[in-house]
């Protein structure tokens, strides 16, 4: 049954750049599908602000997020807007999942300079990325190569490409096609694990505004919700930061569960994957399962390295 309308605005943060703009916009245009008034609040937040200090030497979860998190336990918002990928696995207090709406492209992309020719034959290829997770498994696949930090949002790291004489920089697929971005002179990394709820959106908001929560949970799909379930989880059982070299990825076929796990050394010299599936009424606690078995399986090893070099 649909919900009933609400006698305001629904009010929607998000952050400024044109990637998070355009997820605002595309929430807002359901929920007024949905017969409700809807407007956009614009949140600046710490991680747009330094663009250029690598994300994990701020040394703390939900650098996009945090923002966000306290405009909505001060009533300056009404639901939050973000790459679910950024959220860190456990909310703050007092904030909920609303919606999870269908998830987008999973995969990652590598944008090149030069011809294709040129990038292939290149045996010490320079690389752009602030992502450890990337920069680990390409390292893993090309030990030759050298990898650089880059920051800002989709378009300023377009154009640091284009500017430097990198070989080329590593984007998520998803956030270039949904700003209409993806360069011709690029290919797809079909081979790397993504983050975490790579693809996804989530919509959140006060846990006791149940009346909203009713509204904005029509948003919601529940294939994508379970498999990010799943993947959060494994990241939360590994102990496992948004920024950490982790990768999971669960695909719903049907009433089955395929998940890939992947625990990457930094310099790519160790890689621990897992694969397993599962009938789909045993979703609950999978994630958590499989992040038993890999730390078992040596990831437990390279994780405390990690964690000793930060």
């Amino acid at each position: 049954m649909k919900a009933k309308a609400m006698n305001k605005r629904i009010r929607i943060g998000t952050r400024s750049s044109v990637l998070a703009m355009w997820q605002a916009h595309f929430i807002a245009d359901a929920i007024t599908t949905l017969g409700h008034q809807t407007e956009i609040v614009t949140i600046h937040t710490t991680g747009d602000q330094d663009t250029t200090v690598p994300l994990y030497e701020f040394g703390v979860t939900g650098i996009f997020t945090k923002s966000l998190d306290i405009a909505l336990l001060e009533n300056r918002i009404d639901i939050a807007v973000h790459s679910m990928k950024d959220v860190p696995t456990v909310l703050p207090k007092g904030l909920v999942e609303f919606a999870v709406p269908e998830r987008g492209l999973i995969h990652d992309v590598m944008v090149f300079n030069g011809t294709p020719e040129e990038f292939e034959s290149h045996t010490h290829r320079t690389i752009a990325t602030s992502s450890l997770r990337r920069q680990a498994q390409w390292l893993h696949k090309y030990k030759n190569d050298t990898i650089t930090g880059i920051r800002g949002n989709v378009i300023t790291r377009l154009q640091k490409l284009a500017s430097h004489p990198w070989d080329g920089a590593i984007f998520a697929e998803a956030g270039l096609k949904r700003i209409d971005q993806l360069p011709e002179n690029s290919f797809r990394l079909d081979w790397m694990i993504p983050a975490a709820a790579q693809g996804a959106l989530l919509v959140m908001g006060q846990g006791n505004a149940t009346e909203l929560q009713e509204i904005i949970r029509q948003l919601n799909h529940q294939p994508t919700s379970i498999a990010v379930k799943i993947e959060r989880q494994f990241m939360h059982d590994l102990n496992a930061g948004c920024t950490a070299p982790v990768g999971a990825y669960a695909k719903i076929t049907d009433q089955e569960i395929s998940f890939t796990g992947v625990v990457t050394s930094l310099d790519g010299n160790q890689q621990i994957e897992i694969h397993k599936t599962t009938p789909i009424h045993n979703a609950e606690g999978f994630g958590g399962l499989c992040a038993a078995e890999i730390l078992e399986m040596g990831a437990r090893e390279i994780l405390m390295e990690i964690r000793k070099e930060s």
